[in-house]
This record gives structure tokens, sequence and C-alpha cells, in this order.
């Protein structure tokens, strides 16, 4: 599997003007940058697969794949979101149709053989998404008896990466066989993870698991970083539960972090990102940010 170039091998890529300057220390506690702000890219290709992760149900893994997913198009690069979780929130947070359509529980099964007749284009320019429902729900006990289980997606995804720059894979909150998949297809992890201590305590499990598949099933998959989601800095619980993930994982976590806002909920009613819903909203910002700095670290391009 062809893995994207490094920022640094790729010229042109982000532009020398960064945007106002930010405050002196972020929320992380370490000095705040303001992360240049790309130039879209004139060819597109080979995408860089990164899954969105976490056992715990509830932390903005979806809000997440759906916002920095629209921010990297806005930034000029070609996006695919894959719906990896039985529940279709991603599909629905999109506003795509998932009753009567392909999915990618069709494509695992082998029942369609063409990618690219899952996909289907979103409300945001450069943004496609492949569908799932519930039907998911029955794909690890379909799988279960396969041969290279663990490799299935990768296989579908190696017909459409030539296509796009990114593929986010939103998956569903397990550590089953449908998360391994997307582990073995990845190139990087994105942890979103809520400011709260029960979100906390499981992270070290799933970074765990990822070691694992590492060293059996995808050598090449890196930890793209943690980001913090759903901070409120007037409570003392999160900005604890903050400080104690710098501290265990240092620069594993991701500068940007994402606030709560009420604007979340209202966007996924109008199935639209928050980029889109409330373009100007500090919440938006904070996701073209994160977009950004995954483009500044070369986790994205």
């Amino acid at each position: 599997m062809t893995v994207k170039r490094d920022l640094a091998e790729r010229p042109g890529a982000v532009s020398t003007e960064a945007p106002a300057s930010a405050p002196v220390n972020g929320p992380t506690g370490r000095p705040a940058r303001a992360f240049p702000v790309p130039q879209p890219l004139k060819n597109h290709g080979p995408a860089r697969i990164i899954a969105l992760c976490n056992q715990k149900g509830g932390v903005g893994k979806t809000t997440t794949t759906i916002s920095v997913g629209a921010a990297f198009a806005e930034y000029g690069r070609k996006v695919l979101a894959i719906d990896f979780d039985p529940q279709g929130a991603l599909s629905a947070g999109l506003g795509v149709q998932t009753h009567d359509v392909i999915t990618i529980y069709d494509l695992l099964l082998g029942s369609v053989k063409d990618a690219k007749s899952a996909i289907v284009q979103t409300s945001v320019p450069g943004l496609d998404v492949i569908p799932a429902n519930i039907d998911l729900s029955a794909a690890e006990v379909h799988l279960v008896n396969e041969v290279a289980r663990e490799q299935i997606l990768a296989r579908v995804l190696r017909q459409v990466s030539g296509d796009y720059d990114i593929i986010l894979i939103d998956c569903q909150p397990s550590l089953g066989l449908l998360t391994v998949n997307a582990l073995t297809a990845a190139h990087g992890v994105l942890i979103p993870l809520e400011c709260e201590f029960f979100a906390l305590r499981g992270v070290a499990l799933l970074i765990e698991t990822v070691e694992k598949v590492k060293d059996r099933l995808n050598p090449a998959i890196t930890l793209d970083g943690i980001v913090a989601t759903m901070f409120d800095s007037r409570t003392l619980h999160s900005r604890e539960v903050l400080e104690r993930v710098v501290d265990r994982f240092d620069d594993k976590v991701l500068e940007t972090v994402i606030g709560r806002t009420v604007k979340f909920p209202d966007a996924s009613v109008a199935a639209l990102p928050i980029t889109h819903f409330a373009p100007e909203h500090p919440a938006a910002e904070a996701y073209r940010q994160l977009a950004r700095e995954l483009i500044f670290r070369g986790a994205a391009a």
C-alpha cells in the first residue's frame, strides 16, 4: 500500500502565510501555534487513510469525521468518509440515504464488487461518503470464517484510494473485527477523546490494540494524534483530564482542542458539518485548525 509523502516532500502544499496570531498558551498548556493555511493540491491521490477510533461511544468520533473532513475539503483536498458504524450516524449526519443503497456492508461481503458504485456525493463539495446501515452489525458474524478477514476493508479501499487525498474511517465504539479491519487498512489513527474521566480510562487499551495491529497486521500504522473534544474550560474536571492526557501522551496530544457547544447537535439535525452550518462559529474554526494541524504534522496532505 502506498503512503502519501510527507508535506516536506510536497512543494507548494502549504502556504507561508499563517492565520492571525494565537494566544501565548493554548488549552493544552503548551505555546499555541497558528498553523499555516494549506494551498489546494493540483494532483490527487493516493489517499492517506485515517481511522477515527475510540471504543467508548459519545466522544465525538462521528462529529470529528464529518467536520474535519469538510475542513479538509475546504482546503482543496478530495475526501472520502467511510461510515463503519452500524448505527449509520455518519451517513445521517451528512444527509445521505442509507436504505436501498449500496453500503460498505455489501462491499465487505463481496455481494457488490465495485467500490466506486457505493460512493455518494454529499452536499459538501469535495466530500464523498460510503454509507452504512444496521446491516453492518452482521458483518463480524459473516466475516469470521473468511481468509485474511482483517484485511477485507483494505482490499475494498485499494479500489478508490487513487481518487482521493484523504480517506476517513468512522469506526464503531468497539475493538472488534470491524475496528481491526479499519486499523489494518489505515496509515494513521486519530483518537477523539472526550475530556471526561471515564473516556480517559480506555485510551491506554485502545493504544495497546493499535500496537498489536502494528505488530501483527499493519507495520506502517502510526498514531496521528489524540484530539480532545467536548472541552469546557469553565470546569475543573475538563481541565484536569486534559492535563493528565498531556502528561501521559505528551506531543501525541494535538494542540487543537474542540470545545463543547450546542451548535454540534443543531448541525447534526440539519445534516451539515459545523463548518457549513455555522461557518463563523468558534467550533467551525476549531475544526479548520485541526485540519491545518494534521496537514502541518504530515498526518494528512
